[in-house]
């Protein structure tokens, strides 16, 4: 006797990834298609997401896979692994660790494409990297303007007796936040301040690094060279006053301040204004006032 045909009740086995993958690469969120990340197959990234299991993956908080690579660069790889063409910004300056990053995502086409091309004279040619100057974005006029204003204190500091060649520096840090705070009908009463959520530095990498030490977070601007100026730069803390106790203990003196605040929106049943704020202070070093407040 025949069995009955039962396999049209019998369900397909679902796939083990979704067609849209969440990755959270070195703290950056991505958001592709599956399709994507399996289009180089040799890839770290392909051998990764064919498995027919997602056990062994490693994943953060929210259930995202996470990778634990450079989370900015991570962008190039996936747009070269959409087409497989690769397209960067002009005078791109980090060739070499993208190239790295190229190399441990399996994607040796890709590396080819990234390597310094040697001309018949044996000399790199136009796409080299090894001077290329740093992309220009809005985002950095803050640090050209520090810049032009570190090189004129530079050039005045250079006129003091004494204060050239024998290691006192001079310069200017930045410290700016944005807040909010609550104020009442009544203007007189006391201000519902909230809490500052990060404290941003702006000046010469060195000499930000020497002030703030450790508690400087360089994430967003990682391998920035020590004579460069960033804007990009924040604190770990978010205690102005342990800022401007670093400042002080490292010589400097405030200079300038300025604060800009817009009414947000009021309270429909308290009528209670919110207002948002943006402060800057700017701390200047004289040459030769390290030396004094600070003994070595």
């Amino acid at each position: 006797m025949a069995l009955p045909d039962n396999s049209s009740g019998i369900q397909a086995e679902e796939p083990p990834f979704p067609e849209i993958v969440e990755l959270n690469v070195g703290g950056q969120v991505y958001i592709t298609r599956y399709s994507t990340l399996t289009s180089v197959p040799d890839s770290l990234l392909g051998e990764m997401f064919s498995r027919k299991t997602t056990k062994g993956l490693a994943r953060d908080t929210k259930g995202r896979f996470f990778v634990d690579r450079d989370g900015f660069l991570f962008r190039y790889i996936l747009d070269y692994m959409r087409d497989q063409q690769l397209v960067l910004p002009d005078h791109f300056p980090e060739r070499g660790r993208l190239q790295r990053e190229a190399e441990y995502f399996n994607l040796p086409e890709l590396v080819k494409q990234l390597a310094p091309r040697i001309s018949k004279q044996n000399s790199l040619g136009d796409e080299g990297c090894q001077s290329d100057p740093e992309e220009p974005s809005p985002s950095n006029d803050a640090a050209r303007n520090l810049a032009t204003l570190g090189a004129a204190a530079a050039a005045c500091a250079s006129l003091v007796p004494g204060s050239a060649g024998d290691g006192k520096r001079s310069g200017f840090i930045t410290i700016g936040y944005r807040g909010s705070y609550t104020l009442g009908r009544d203007s007189q009463t006391d201000a519902k301040f909230r809490r500052v959520a990060r404290i941003m530095v702006c000046g010469k990498t060195s000499l930000a690094k020497e002030v703030f030490g450790e508690t400087l977070n360089e994430s967003r601007d990682p391998d920035r060279p020590p004579e460069r100026y960033t804007s990009r730069y924040y604190l770990k803390f978010t205690f102005l006053e342990q800022a401007f106790d670093k400042l002080a203990d490292a010589g400097f003196h405030m200079v300038a301040c300025n604060s800009t605040g817009t009414c947000a929106f009021a309270h429909e049943q308290t009528d209670d204004k919110i207002w948002t704020s943006y402060t800057e202070y700017v701390f200047y070093l004289p040459p030769g006032v390290r030396q004094t407040l600070l003994p070595s």
